[in-house]
Order: structure tokens, then sequence, then C-alpha cells
């Protein structure tokens, strides 16, 4: 389809949505981790043969999923219109001004960021996400991100995930001395000794900067971050399966590694960060209510905040309530609990085409209405990109 052709269905379509665009759920297989069986499909729809098992469900992306097989629009979420295969990605590159408002598609090429919920069976591999100047050497971006852990849902067999690094190996200067074994070995799992795992509490999360070494948890984990797929696993071995030492390299450029070997990619790590001793302190996440929006029917927390690269709300609202719903910009929805309309639109959570909209950015500002029309609470999820919110909480710094 051209761009005229995609211009004018996607008008028509915020026309007659009043505002909104609904999205297709866009499904995402991983091959090197078993699946947790917790985002709704059938459980003979997650085996996804030679690429693995479908293991994540991407919302509103405009990211291609950098996986070594898969069709070319692995990640890439469609509009939902009858008879209209269009990319998100596509409608915001022609129609930028409608969706994301004249002033930000000045300033930002597209919706820069990335939401998704993760669902695996055992815990993910102790890794990375390299920083920007990293990223920028192999034509990718850094990957911040911060999580939501789920709620009344199995958290699964390792609800806990790996920090950092014990601060002392960075007081010392020891932590690439004993770390770089590990990888040069590339045959165990005992790289995880040296970190330190926090529980994964439901409603309640982390913000985790770009640098830091991690192997999340099996809790079911919403997730919001940076435009990017880049990584580097440092684990060599996870239940007893060896990892490809490949995706140690995955996203290192080509000169660093015939220069450092497998060092490096611990020279991409932020050692301040993945030492920090008040790591829990500085990066645990709590709902922080927002006392500006709260009303009778119902209130919005922020789950996602500490930096301006993203944000993020979750909205309960009673039975029977209404909710007058405003905000500073684009963003999409994924309403997770309960059934409702969002101005007219219906929608329930855990039923696929009826759980996920794209709000744009006039009838962010504009304002519209939400209403519970169950009998359980209505919870959905509000996802903002970089620059929306400059009124979002920050931690009080930790330090020595």
């Amino acid at each position: 389809m051209d761009d005229t052709k995609i211009a004018q269905a996607v008008e028509k379509a915020v026309e007659k949505g009043n505002g909104m665009l609904h999205l297709r759920p866009s499904w995402v297989a991983r091959d090197f981790l078993p699946p947790g069986y917790r985002l709704g499909l059938k459980e003979e729809e997650y085996d996804a043969g030679e690429r693995g098992f479908f293991c994540e469900r991407w919302l509103a992306s405009v990211t291609k999923a950098d996986n070594r097989i898969g069709p070319e629009d692995e990640g890439l979420s469609y509009l939902d219109i009858e008879g209209k295969d269009i990319l998100l990605i596509d409608a915001v590159r022609v129609c930028g001004k409608t969706i994301m408002g004249e002033a930000y598609a000045k300033t930002h090429t597209g919706l820069n960021r990335l939401v998704k919920i993760y669902d695996f069976g055992s815990r993910i591999h102790y890794h990375l996400h390299q920083m920007q100047h990293d990223a920028e050497k192999v034509g990718k971006n850094a990957k911040e991100e911060a999580y939501y852990f789920l709620e009344d849902v199995d958290p699964g067999p390792h609800p806990e995930t790996f920090f950092g690094v014990h601060p002392y190996l960075v007081d010392q200067g020891k932590q690439i001395e004993t770390l770089l074994p590990y990888l040069v070995d590339w045959n165990s799992n005992l790289i995880l000794k040296h970190s330190r795992a926090y529980l994964n509490v439901q409603g309640e999360g982390f913000h985790l900067p770009s640098g830091v070494l991690h192997a999340p948890g099996t809790a079911l984990t919403l997730e919001l971050q940076e435009d990017s797929d880049v990584f580097a696993m440092l684990q060599a071995k996870v239940n007893n399966r060896l990892t490809p030492k490949e995706l140690l390299f995955k996203d290192v450029a080509e000169e660093d590694r015939d220069r450092l070997g497998e060092r490096a990619v611990l020279e991409q790590c932020d050692w301040e960060i993945n030492g920090d001793p008040y790591f829990y302190e500085n990066r645990h996440l709590e709902p922080v209510l927002v006392e500006e929006t709260k009303q009778d029917g119902g209130y919005e927390e922020w789950i996602y905040y500490n930096t301006e690269k993203f944000s993020g709300k979750k909205l309960t609202l009673k039975p029977g309530g209404s909710f007058n719903s405003r905000d500073n910009g684009v963003y999409n929805i994924l309403v997770w609990r309960g059934r409702g309309t969002v101005e007219g639109h219906s929608v329930e959570g855990g039923v696929f085409g009826s759980d996920e909209l794209l709000v744009t950015h006039q009838k962010s500002v504009d304002g519209f209405i939400i209403k519970n029309t169950g009998r359980q609470d209505l919870i959905l999820f509000k996802f903002f990109g970089p620059d929306i919110n400059r009124d979002i909480p920050y931690i009080k710094k930790y330090t020595r």
C-alpha cells in the first residue's frame, strides 16, 4: 500500500474512532527460553516451530524484533482496520502530525518507546542492554527499561531478578577480572553468584538504565522501554541448556570484539550503577498516586517514572464508575482486567482486539470519558514516550 492510501485509511480510521485507533496483538517468539503460558493464547498456539515459542506480546510497537529467524514484521503492530494491513510504524511515518501532534512530530521521529509483556517459564539469562555510545556502533539505539510485575497471575517458579554485581567488586576494581573467566569458559551459570537478587513483588517494579547487568525473574512482567532490542547475554547456561555464545556478542561492534574479545562486553557496563550499594533503594518503583487526577470513580498511579525517556500510569476504575481522562500527548492503552468503554469504544481485558488502543495527541489533550460497565474493577495501563510527561516523580537518591 502506498503512502497516499495509508494516509487516507489512517485519517479515516482516526475520524471514525474519534481520535483513537484499535490495534491487533503482536506476538514475538524466542528460541532460547521456554514460555510461561500466561499470555492468553491456547496452549498449542505457543509453539512457533523452529522460531521457538511465543513468549512475548508487544504493544503498539514500532520496533522489529531482532531474532535470528522470523517474519519481517515480527514485533511490529498492525492497526485493526477491517480489510487493511497497515503497520503502526507506517501510520506514524505518514500521519505523524495527526497521531503525535504537530509540535511533537517536529522534534521526534516516532513514538520512540516499546511496551511488551514477557512471559518466560524460567529466569532470563544474565544480560545487559548497551548504552547509546555502544549501541550506535552497530547502528542501533540504547535500551533503558522499567518493569511492572502484573497482579492476579501465577508468578512462575523463580519470581526474583538478579541485578548488578556485589558492590565490593566495583569498590576494589575487581569486576572485570572476576567476571571475565565465566565469559571465556562459557560453560555454566555460576556468574550469577556475583550478583544480588530481589523479589518480583506483584504491583511493584524497577527502573533499569542501559548498561546494567540483570537476569529477570519469572513474574509476568509488563515492560516499558526505549525503542530497541539490543542485548548481550553473559550467562552461558540456563536450565542446563548451553546458550549460543554468539548471543554474547550479538550487538558488539566487530572491531571491539577483535580487539578485546569477551572483555568488550564488560567494557559496555555502567559499573557505577552495577555496583551501587543502594541499588534497590535507587531503582525500586512503587505506585505513586497521581493526586491531581483522583476522582470519585477511580484513580491513577504512576508506575513508570524516574526518567523522561518514557513514563506510564495505571488506572483503576470501580464498577459503575466513570473517569475523565486527560493527558499531555499520544499514548497507548492496555486493558488488563474488567470491561468498559473508552470514549465509546468497548474494551475488555484479556479479549484480543478489545484490549489495545492508541490515543492520538489531540484526543489525549482534549480528554474523554472512561467507564466501567462490568462487575469488577476496570484496570488499564497508559504508556507514554519520551518528553511527554515532565511532571513525573523521581526517586530520592541514596548515596553512601
